[in-house]
C-alpha cells in the first residue's frame, strides 16, 4: 500500500485523475500503436510494452507505485484507472500488461531491497518478468511442487521444471517458487526466488496452445545458480508470497479483463445489432459482465486498503470465467459460422479468443476448486 501523497489525493482526486487521463489519451492517441491484423505474439509483446513505457514516461502509470521504485505514490486505485483505460482503448495485450500487478506489489512489500534494484524497468515496460509457479504435477495443488533449490553456500542451485509459464520466452526475470524443505513439508517448505532468465542451465520451450498462440512455455532448470540475496521474503516462507501474488493477480488482471469484456460486448452489439438477438441471452451476458465489474471494483478498493484475503478472490475468478465464456458462446451463436469458418483477420481473432476462453475455467485454479474454496472457507460448508 502506497502513501496518500500527490496532486490527486483527497476528495474527488480519483475522478479528476480519470478525467485528465482520458483527455490526455485523446489528445495523444497517435502516440499509441494499436493491434494490427496478423500481428505475432512477439510483436504484441513489443507493442504492449512500448505503450506501457509511454504511459510511465508521461507520469500516468507512475501514480499508485511507491517513490522507492520510481513511482509517484498514492492509492493503487490510480493504477486500476490506467489499466481500465488501457484495456478499453486496446493499448495493451491485457494479460501481459497485468503481470506487473501480479508480481510488483508483493516484491515491493516483501523484498524492498530487490525491488529498488530491479523492479523499475519491469514496471515501466522496459523489460518483462514471468511467474514460475505451476509444474506438471503441481497445478491447482501448488503445495506439491517439486522444483528444488539446494543451499550451496553463497548461492542456491535449482533443478526441476515449471509449466504454463506465461511469456517466459520474452522475460528477463522470473519469480520462482522452489522446494527448500521436504515434500512432506508442503506449504512450509517453499521459497520464492528472483531468477535471471539468462542464467546458465535455464531452458525455455514455448508451447503452442489450441489457438496457435505460444503464450505459455515450459521452463527447465539444470543446476541453475541463483545468488543467495535473491530470496523474496523469507526462506521457507514462499507460500505466503504465493498467496499474496494470487490475491494481486485476481485484482489487476480481472479488472482489466472486465473492461475488455465490456468492450467486446459493445463491439458485438455494433456488429450484429441486438434487435435480432435473444433478449434473455443478452441480458444474462450483460448481468454476468456487470457482476464481474462490480465485484472486481470492490476487490480493487479492498486491495487498496489491504482488506481482502485470498479465499475471497475465488469469487472474482468464478465470475470472470463465467462472463468470458458466456460472451464468446454468444459470439459463436450470433455470427453464423464466421468464428468456425471465416478466413478474415477479424474471424481469426475471434476464433483465437473463443478458444482461449475455454481455458478461463481451468487456469489459475479450476472452477470446481474455486467453488470448493468458496463453500469451505467462506460459507463454512465443510463436507463430512
Amino acid at each position: 500500500m502506497t502513501g496518500n501523497t500527490g496532486p490527486y489525493c483527497g476528495p474527488g482526486g480519483l475522478g479528476r485523475f480519470h478525467t485528465e487521463l482520458t483527455a490526455w489519451l485523446d489528445e495523444h492517441d497517435a502516440l499509441f500503436p494499436r493491434r494490427a491484423a496478423g500481428m505475432s505474439l512477439a510483436d504484441e509483446v513489443t507493442r504492449s510494452r512500448a505503450n506501457q513505457h509511454r504511459l510511465w514516461q508521461a507520469g500516468w502509470l507512475r501514480h499508485g507505485w511507491p517513490e522507492s521504485v520510481g513511482g509517484l505514490g498514492g492509492s493503487r486505485l490510480f493504477r486500476a484507472v490506467v489499466a481500465e483505460e488501457g484495456a478499453r482503448r486496446g493499448l495493451y495485450y491485457d494479460t501481459l500488461a497485468a503481470v506487473g500487478e501480479v508480481l510488483g506489489p508483493t516484491v515491493i512489500e516483501a523484498a524492498p531491497g530487490l525491488a529498488k534494484r530491479y523492479i523499475t524497468p519491469f514496471l515501466d515496460g522496459t523489460e518483462g518478468w514471468c511467474q514460475g509457479f505451476s509444474e506438471p504435477e503441481a497445478g491447482s495443488d501448488l503445495a506439491s511442487l517439486r522444483c528444488r533449490a539446494v543451499d550451496a553456500g553463497d548461492h542456491w542451485v535449482v533443478n526441476g521444471q515449471k509449466l504454463w509459464t506465461s511469456y517466459a520466452q520474452f522475460a528477463s526475470r522470473m519469480v520462482l517458487l522452489v522446494r527448500t524443505g521436504s515434500t512432506e513439508d508442503r506449504h512450509r517448505g517453499i521459497t520464492a526466488l528472483l531468477v535471471d532468465m539468462d542464467s546458465p542451465g535455464m531452458t525455455v520451450r514455448p508451447l503452442h496452445a489450441i489457438n496457435d498462440m505460444a503464450e505459455f512455455s515450459e521452463t527447465f532448470f539444470d543446476s541453475v545458480r541463483v545468488p543467495k540475496d535473491r530470496v523474496i521474503g523469507e526462506v521457507d516462507g514462499g507460500w505466503s508470497i504465493a498467496m499474496r501474488m494470487l490475491r494481486s493477480e485476481r485484482g489487476g488482471i480481472f479488472w482489466m479483463l472486465s473492461a475488455w469484456l465490456l468492450e467486446e460486448l459493445e463491439r458485438l452489439a455494433g456488429t450484429v445489432g441486438f434487435g435480432a438477438v435473444d433478449d434473455e441471452a443478452v441480458g444474462r451476458l450483460f448481468a454476468s459482465v456487470a457482476a464481474l465489474r462490480a465485484r472486481s471494483w470492490t476487490t480493487q478498493h479492498r486491495l487498496a486498503t489491504d482488506g481482502i484475503e485470498t479465499p475471497e478472490t475465488s469469487i472474482d475468478k468464478i465470475l470472470m470465467a463465467t462472463a468470458e465464456q458466456e460472451l464468446f458462446d454468444l459470439v459463436r451463436d450470433l455470427l453464423d459460422g464466421m468464428l468456425e469458418f471465416g478466413d478474415s483477420d477479424a474471424a481469426a481473432w475471434l476464433r483465437s479468443s473463443y478458444m482461449y476462453s475455454r481455458a478461463a475455467s481451468v487456469y489459475g485454479g479450476t472452477a470446481e476448486i474455486q467453488r470448493n474454496i468458496v463453500a469451505d472457507q467462506l460459507l463454512g460448508l465443510r463436507s463430512a
